[in-house]
């Protein structure tokens, strides 16, 4: 009887250890627990943490809630002048509704890849269809992928997901008319840069011909202000002189004054001698005759 008790009450205790781990539900940081009762879904756990669910009648499934990562197949797009490019890119999704994760894909994260990627691919397609292969190549500064996130809109709510990021790991040519594409875009370069310089070319010329046009006038006003400064320099010398022969009394200092300067003039190379007719008027002077 003892032996049988004793192994009645490990049983009991078994049982209870066993429906008592089935009760328990452990939700992670990073993940909902979603309770399903008889395979309805009856309500998800949010919060990280121990609760409870009725054991045998109850079932858990989990979901991640981190930032998850899909990395698209390159795929070719056609841009608005007809031009083929290779797109290759990834995104940044997470589930923000599991309940309508869990009712619309079935739990399954393969299920979500698939829609995000025909979803994506074909806003993709219809962004880069709508511009032109230049404005693709420069938007890759974020503009394509803000318009490939706008393009998409709300149309990922109805399965409880929200869309991160969109972002391009390539953007390229098709390796058969990659050069013939480069050549033309050179020659574009060349051609805006052609413009460039000469537009800066006319433009230099007009600032020079001013410049000289300014410059002449100040030299022309400047040579006319020398001549009047001259001829009123001319006017006053011979003002000065006229009242110094007025006076009679200064007549002969400045006579001698002028001989001195003739004969001065008239001393040219190394002989310094000067012979002069004592009726040399030039003589009389010395002679103060």
């Amino acid at each position: 009887m003892k032996t049988l008790k004793r192994t009645v009450i490990v049983i009991v205790l078994f049982l209870i250890i066993i429906v008592g781990a089935s009760s328990i539900v452990i939700t992670g940081e990073n993940e909902y627990s979603l309770i399903r009762q008889f395979g309805r879904i009856d309500h998800v756990v949010s919060q990280a943490g121990i609760s409870f669910k009725v054991p045998f009648i109850e079932s858990a499934d989990t979901l991640p809630k981190q930032t998850l990562l899909y990395d698209l197949s390159p795929s070719d797009v056609i841009t608005s002048d007809k031009k083929t490019m290779i797109c290759d890119s990834y995104i940044l999704w997470r589930i923000t509704d599991p309940l309508k994760f869990a009712q619309t894909l079935n739990c399954s994260i393969a299920n979500a890849e698939s829609r995000l990627d025909a979803i994506v691919y074909n806003s993709t397609k219809n962004v880069i269809s709508s511009t032109k292969q230049d404005d693709v190549i420069s938007g890759r500064d974020g503009a394509l992928s803000q318009a490939v996130i706008e393009n998409i809109g709300t149309s990922l709510d109805q399965y409880g997901i929200t869309l991160l990021a969109f972002e391009t790991k390539k953007l390229d040519l098709p390796s058969d008319n990659k050069a013939a594409v480069y050549e033309r875009m050179i020659s574009e370069r060349d051609n805006i840069a052609a413009t460039y310089t000469a537009e800066g070319s006319s433009e230099a010329q007009i600032i020079r011909n001013s410049t000289d046009k300014e410059v002449t006038v100040m030299l022309s006003e400047a040579d006319k202000n020398a001549e009047i400064l001259i001829a009123e320099g001319e006017a006053e010398y011979m003002r000065i002189l006229s009242e110094a022969y007025a006076d009679e009394s200064r007549q002969d200092f400045y006579s001698f004054v002028r001989s001195l300067d003739a004969l001065k003039v008239s001393m040219q190379g190394g002989n310094k001698t000067v012979i002069l007719s004592p009726d040399s008027p030039i003589a009389q002077i010395f002679y103060g005759k």
